[in-house]
């Protein structure tokens, strides 16, 4: 009990590395799954550190799983995103302490990282793991594990999108992006996007969606309206919630079954990129999660829900 008490302790950390570096939920249980099995093959006296062993075997494993994970998205269908969590349901996500390392359009940026890279800048810098512990992950020596994490954070601080820190703000954008959505609105949905707003659609080759970004106002406002054709707003409605740990939304049937999530970044009050995962195999984990009932009152941050057709709050 004492062992499992001591993994209990870690396991938010150990998922939160995990989900990072792999950017699968279901990648990211595995690696926890397989770190508590190593765990319990280790004898009481031979861990002297356990937060700094099961760490690293947790990167360890996942860094392991880099080759193959690569493989299977070099012949994806479309852009790849991550899995998205979704934290204003009835039962929250809450094994991972979200913050901005965490956001999809993060974690699309750091998926044009290598390995190395990835692995270096987010135990160095969201986790603050020294780098010779790292250099033990990722084979290489403390001073290239330094470089490693220093070129991750030039190319991520240049290709992730601008973002605004006023949650207030992104929560408005958000709302204003729902209200225009429901009700057919282009004139209002151009007004609260950016002009060179970005819109990715994962469907993995499961469902219809854009193979390539949509850009452009004007673009991605028609080409957002377009999709209510696809949606029976009797029976689906679109509910603003927290997208990993950001003001988003979530596309759910009246059963409760997620069909889209969406992570809206956004700058100067305008959203600047959309993030659109409708790929069924990536939102699986979501179902159930408190999305049945829409006429209950909306996320318990106080939001309420929005269908196509009418008004946020109506």
């Amino acid at each position: 009990m004492a062992r499992l008490a001591v993994f209990e302790e870690h396991r938010d950390r150990l998922w939160g590395i995990a989900y990072r570096l792999t950017g699968s939920v279901a990648d990211a249980d595995d690696a926890v799954q397989e770190t508590w099995l190593r765990w319990q093959r280790q004898a009481d006296d031979e861990v002297k550190d356990p937060r700094a062993f099961l760490t690293t075997v947790v990167s360890r494993i996942c860094y392991d799983q880099f080759a193959s994970a690569r493989s299977r998205r070099e012949v994806y269908v479309g852009p790849w995103l991550p899995e998205p969590l979704v934290t204003d349901a009835a039962t929250p996500e809450d094994r991972v302490t979200l913050d901005e390392s965490v956001g999809l359009a993060m974690l699309a940026v750091m998926e044009r990282l290598t390995p190395a890279e990835r692995t270096s800048f987010i135990l160095h810098d969201v986790f603050a793991m020294p780098f010779p512990e790292i250099a033990g992950v990722v084979g290489r020596t403390p001073d290239a594990v330094r470089q490693l994490a220093s070129r991750a954070r030039q190319r991520i601080r240049a290709e992730a999108p601008r973002r605004t820190v006023d949650r207030a703000a992104h929560r408005a954008a958000v709302a204003a992006f729902l209200g225009a959505v429901g009700d057919g609105d282009l004139e209002r949905l151009t007004a609260v996007l950016d002009p060179d707003v970005v819109w990715h659609s994962d469907g993995g080759g499961q469902v219809s969606a854009a193979r390539v970004p949509v850009v452009g106002r004007d673009k991605v406002a028609r080409f957002a309206l377009g999709l209510r054709k696809y949606i029976d707003p009797t029976t689906t409605q679109l509910r603003p919630a927290t997208v990993n740990g950001a003001p988003g939304v979530v596309v759910a049937q009246d059963d409760g079954t997620v069909v889209g999530v969406i992570a809206l970044a956004v700058a100067d009050g305008l959203i600047v990129q959309a993030d659109v995962v409708v790929n069924p195999e990536k939102l699986r984990h979501l179902h159930g999660l408190g999305f049945a009932d829409p006429a209950s009152g909306g996320d318990p941050g106080g939001d309420t829900g929005a269908d196509f057709g009418t008004e946020p709050g109506r």
